[in-house]
């Protein structure tokens, strides 16, 4: 894979759709600071090196073009994949979090994409990074609580 994808080539390569009103020639953009997808979102590891750790038994896999699915929204929906290159990204979890918002970490040494059926891509820049859950406050009768973004 290049970090000068399309989404129709990136869906091409990896067998992995998206809705038919995505722009399919769109070039997807590839980042190397914090990005947002939906109810994920990706930060540098270096924000968060002091409250983010491995722990004894977390795992690690080598992250395959057919992608591996970080998340499913609440309703059982649609998925969030993580894809990249054969064996140039690893996707390790679970990890210890203060937050309790991370999914996992990812290391990768080329770009990888996040596909999303709604979103479309996006594109992560080499280097190591935390992906975890967003979180937002209420509004209404929720006003000022702090709840996970739902998807």
């Amino acid at each position: 894979m290049n970090s000068n994808m399309t989404l129709s080539a990136l869906t091409s390569l990896t067998g992995l759709d998206v809705f038919d009103y995505l722009d399919q020639e769109v070039s997807i953009p590839v980042i190397d600071g914090l990005q947002a997808q939906g109810d994920l979102i990706v930060i540098p590891f270096s924000l968060l090196a002091n409250i983010v750790a491995p722990l004894p038994w977390t795992r690690s896999v080598r992250v395959p073009l057919s992608g591996v699915e970080l998340l499913r929204s609440a309703a059982g929906g649609n998925p969030h994949s993580l894809v990249a290159d054969e064996g140039e990204c690893t996707w390790s979890t679970p990890v210890k979090d203060a937050r309790g918002l991370a999914l996992g970490m990812l290391d990768t040494r080329v770009t990888a994409y996040l596909i999303h059926p709604e979103h479309g891509a996006t594109g992560i820049a080499p280097g190591r990074y935390v992906i975890g859950r967003q979180q937002e406050r209420g509004v209404g009768r929720a006003r000022g609580a702090v709840m996970l973004v739902a998807d």
